[in-house]
């Protein structure tokens, strides 16, 4: 571990996790040095590499512009979260940063991060993509990027009160107040740790805009298993919503059939007793999700005929995009008929869940936010008057 006590008077550490990024390391800290002047940061790099970055970062930290620290784990837990975790333990000062080794996260937004995270009303400040000018650009490909919009849906859907007022729960580049933690009951097991923070804990949320850039250096860690780390993140932080909209799902799936037989046993035509128990479970399962899953959210926002229009029109929509689909897979793509079904029972899925929860109740923001947001409008005064040019 390298450090500089004698000038380590920080109140904000800014910790690093990094994973072989060698080559970011010097520019990381000389831009996060002349970002910072002034404002009482520390950089501490949390290291699982199996490169030099360690040393590369013990190297660069004596001429660095702030104090530098680095703490090498050999045996890495808890992945990217576990060593954010580590950095945060081994911090002594009131806020920490947390942001990547690639340069992705501008470090010249620090100090707008910094700024906000020790207003008394703040908890969390989050540096968004999806607010204002902010962008996901730097993400590499148009299918990277659907998929970052694509769980940060599902995501919001599965905890829509705890993250009402976060648009990007999956960013790693935030700020947060320290003793708004309760570090013990942290149990990070993958990448999204700001996640993991917020879904545990009652947090007073701001956001800022920001950019997300590209590599400076090396290549993406991004992989098939770090996704499936995240979905097992995601089942462990917030199960029981899903599962009862599952549950439900399964009892008007096992209702529609057991309709279209009693209709068809009585002579109706196999068609029209196809949509008779098509409409009668959609309503039935919209009883019962009122009900059973989405209980605390009734009052959050729409009425209750509001809710049933979407979720009536929405299910409706589904089905008959849903029908095609399947014979696409199964006609065209020669997808055996049982493995199509599945899939697009279980796309069909995630995608009605995501719906209801994000749409049909879809919570008010917080009057905290709208709070902010007014102040925040007074603060920036009325828009300026046009001038007028002379010719």
């Amino acid at each position: 571990m390298t450090a500089t006590p004698e000038r380590n008077d920080a109140r904000v550490t800014v910790i690093v996790p990094t994973f072989n990024e060698a080559p970011n390391v010097a520019e990381l800290v000389r831009r996060v040095g002349a970002a910072t002047r002034g404002l009482g940061v520390e950089l501490l790099f949390v290291d699982d590499s199996s490169d030099d970055t360690a040393d590369v970062v013990r190297a660069v930290a004596p001429t660095a512009e702030l104090p530098v620290r680095v703490i090498h784990r050999d045996e890495p837990e808890g992945g990217l979260g576990g060593a954010v975790l580590e950095g945060v333990r081994a911090s002594t000062t009131p806020y920490f940063l947390v942001m990547d080794g690639d340069l992705q996260h501008p470090p010249e937004l620090i100090p707008s991060l910094v700024a906000r995270v020790q207003d008394p009303d703040v908890d969390v400040v989050v540096a968004s993509r999806y607010i204002g000018d902010g962008s996901s650009a730097g993400l590499s490909g148009v299918v990277r990027q659907a998929v970052s919009s694509a769980s940060t849906a599902v995501t919001r859907a599965m905890f829509p009160v705890r993250l009402r007022d976060c648009s990007d729960p999956m960013t790693g580049f935030f700020a947060v107040r320290k003793a708004a933690v309760d570090l013990e009951a942290l149990r990070p097991r993958g990448f999204k740790i700001l996640l993991e923070i917020l879904a545990r804990h009652p947090m007073r949320v701001v956001e800022v805009p920001f950019v997300f850039g590209s590599r400076f250096a090396g290549e993406s860690k991004a992989n098939l298993a770090q996704g499936v780390h995240f979905m097992w993140q995601l089942a462990g932080l917030r199960f029981g919503r899903m599962s009862r909209f599952a549950i439900i799902g399964g009892m008007g799936a096992v209702a529609n059939v057991a309709i279209v037989a009693l209709l068809t046993r009585l002579g109706a035509p196999w068609l029209l007793a196809a949509l008779v128990a098509a409409e009668l479970t959609i309503v039935g399962n919209f009883l019962l999700q009122e009900r059973f899953v989405f209980r605390d959210l009734r009052h959050e926002g729409k009425g209750v005929w509001s809710r049933f229009a979407q979720s009536f029109t929405f299910n409706n929509v589904e089905t008959l995009v849903r029908m095609p689909v399947m014979a696409l897979l199964v006609e065209t793509m020669h997808v055996a008929a049982v493995l199509a079904t599945a899939i697009t029972i279980a796309v069909a899925f995630v995608v009605r869940f995501t719906f209801h929860s994000r749409v049909v109740y879809r919570p008010r923001e917080s009057s905290r936010r709208e709070q902010l947001v007014e102040r925040e409008a007074q603060q920036a005064g009325p828009p300026p008057t046009p001038r007028t040019e002379s010719v």
